[in-house]
This record gives C-alpha cells, structure tokens and sequence, in this order.
C-alpha cells in the first residue's frame, strides 16, 4: 500500500537536510539568480518590466484557494525550473525575441526564492517545502490535508 504525499512528509518530518546541502542549493539559486539578471541586461529588455513580472509567479498562491493539494500542484507547476526553460527554449529556436526576456525573469524568480529558503511545496501546507519548514510551518507541526 502505497503512502500519501502528506504521508511521506509527516515521516520525514523530523530528517532535515544536512546543512551543507543547503549551503549548496542557496548558493546554486544564487548563481542562478546572478546569471539570469546578466542575460536579461544582455537581452536590452526595459528594468521596468523585470520589475512588474518578477512577482507574477507567485500568483500561483492562489491555487491554495482549491486547498492545500492543488495549491501545492499549482504553485510547484510554476516554480519549477522546467516551464520557464522549456518557454526559453521555445523562445530561442521560434526566433521570438520579446518571449526570452519573460523566461529570464520567471527564472529569476525561481532561483531567488530558493536563494531565501523557499522550495517546491508539500501538500501539507504552504510552509513545507522541499527545502524545509518556512514560516509558521517552523513552529508547528505538520497537518495531514
């Protein structure tokens, strides 16, 4: 019999990621943030539409409005590095020049909040990620939903 998602984060609860694992997945949002901020400014995009966009992937909180399951789906369907890739890629060999920018921005927003903590989320709550508890989810302990 097979375990559900919540589950699986209700048993590994209490195994954190070794600190330097850690160390190494910020220091990649990092790099990655810094690399993609250096090919939006080689992109001659306008600064004021990396400002407007940068926040737009985190709309995808508001999956959590259908609960904490599809909220987790939505919101790690959108901050994975695959969709804005796959969007770069398609940008680059349909030679569609105003679509890259968008990518390198959604890119960056990713690897920002990965920089900060902020991971793929658990269907348990918002808190728990794949890099571990945030916010409130640090002080209590995790809910099956």
């Amino acid at each position: 019999m097979s375990k559900s998602p919540c589950e699986e984060v209700e048993q590994r609860k209490h195994t954190q990621l070794p600190a330097s694992v850690l160390y190494i997945l910020r220091i990649e949002g990092l790099l990655t943030a810094v690399l993609t901020a250096l090919l939006y400014a080689r992109t001659g995009a306008s600064w004021w539409l990396f400002a407007a966009l940068w926040l737009a992937p985190d709309l995808s909180m508001l999956g959590y409005l259908a609960g904490s399951f599809w909220g987790a789906r939505i919101y790690n369907a959108i901050h994975a590095y695959a969709t804005p890739a796959t969007l770069a890629v398609c940008a680059l060999l349909l030679h569609a020049s105003a679509v890259l920018p968008i990518a390198l921005i959604w890119c960056n927003h990713i690897a920002v909040d990965r920089l900060l903590g902020y991971g793929l989320k658990y269907p348990a709550g918002f808190g728990f990620t794949h890099l571990g508890a945030v916010g409130r989810a640090r002080r209590q302990p995790m809910q099956a939903a």
